[in-house]
């Protein structure tokens, strides 16, 4: 089989497109030496979130009811919450010595113990509020057509035995191809509330995004805040030599912690929003691709470049390399290939999707991929 080729570099059979493609970048170096680009900027709030302001799950163990034929028959724990339950409701079963006598009950296909789960927004719920809640079965065949009797639900610290959560109400199955798995729509109401604290000790700390995170940024974001807020503040002959610094501090590449300025010591859910407003001149990120092999999808960022080399792929030959002569055009720039400019000449070629990605793979592993590959 012939092999196509993907040939990124001058050769000669290139070189007439090549030329014509220098005098484009040489147009385009003048105009970049008379014109400085633009930086990214951004809302602080679209990079980071304020510590304490997640999402929370309460969990517990439910019973389902009103099966048809699809629950647990002969199961002890389901057994047991049926008899805890028509015990709490005034119809205890009879005894046998010291515990419910079970046989009454044991060949009951209509119910089934369940899994439940709640998810508390970030900004925490109220005594009263209603929540979805979603059931997953310990045991049975399907879930389709019942409904949740009672759930008791808790919150993520095993040691706190509150009760955060009552839950009840019909189950409805969102895919059939999973029917042990249903949602109850606003079947768990809040029994206590779930606070979600944005401060500390005067003190408000932002966690920046997994995909933001870096020290470049952690370090801009405090220079800013600390202009803003803080750079026109008398500290003193006497005043500490931490004082200054103790107002903004850049712990990690992802923790920035945020002393909350005198004017706002009594407003700050103001100060929050303000802050979380400000404007950032956000720093370049890293290269990276990301490939999600089950989807079919390859982001690249633009600054992502390979280096030299030779790659043979089935019936597909890849060769890169760099052009010496765009050093010549703008000494600053790289000379080295985009990774993007391969994809495209491979999309041109109709290589598969899963080839490219091995292709990237492979370039990655030779070392010569000058970006993070991440895939998911």
């Amino acid at each position: 089989m012939k092999k196509q080729r993907a040939y990124l570099g001058h050769s000669f059979g290139t070189r007439y497109r090549l030329r014509r493609a220098l005098v484009v970048i040489a147009v385009a170096a003048v105009v970049a030496v008379h014109s400085t680009p633009a930086a990214a900027v951004t809302r602080l709030k679209n990079i980071c979130r304020v510590k304490g302001q997640e999402q929370n799950v309460l969990t517990g163990v439910g019973l389902i009811v009103g099966l048809n034929g699809t629950g647990e028959a002969n199961d002890p724990l389901t057994m047991r919450a049926i008899a805890r339950a028509m015990e709490i409701m005034g119809t205890p079963l009879a005894m046998k010595g010291a515990q419910a006598d079970l046989n009454d009950i044991r060949k009951l296909k209509n119910s089934a113990m369940v899994m439940v789960t709640a998810t508390v927004p970030a900004t925490g719920a109220r005594r009263g509020d209603q929540l979805d809640c979603y059931v997953s079965a310990l045991g049975g065949k399907s879930l389709e057509g019942g409904r949740l009797a009672f759930a008791a639900l808790q919150g993520p610290n095993t040691l706190d035995r509150r009760v955060f959560a009552l839950c009840q109400g019909q189950v409805t199955i969102d895919d059939p191809d999973q029917p042990m798995v249903g949602l109850v729509h606003g079947g768990c109401k809040m029994e206590a509330d779930v606070k979600t604290p944005f401060y500390l000790d005067g003190h408000i700390t932002l966690i920046l995004d997994k995909n933001h995170a870096n020290f470049q940024t952690a370090d801009i974001i405090a220079e800013e805040i600390e202009r803003k807020y803080f750079s026109g503040l008398d500290y003193g002959i006497s005043a500490s030599v931490d004082a200054a610094t103790d107002n903004v501090n850049a712990i990690d590449a992802a923790i920035i912690q945020v002393r909350i300025p005198e004017a706002y010591r009594d407003k700050p859910v103001g100060f929050a929003a303000e802050l979380l407003d400000l404007q950032i001149y956000e720093h370049e990120p890293e290269a990276r691709v990301t490939i999600n092999s089950r989807a079919g999808s390859i982001v690249i960022s633009g600054d992502v470049e390979i280096g030299d080399v030779l790659i043979s792929h089935k019936n597909v030959f890849v060769e890169s390399v760099a052009p010496s002569t765009f050093a010549v055009i703008d000494v600053d720039k790289s000379s080295q290939t985009k990774l993007d400019e391969l994809v495209n000449q491979l999309n041109a070629l109709k290589v598969p999707t899963e080839d490219m990605i091995e292709i990237i793979r492979g370039i990655e592993q030779s070392g010569k991929l000058h970006g993070r590959l991440i895939i998911n």
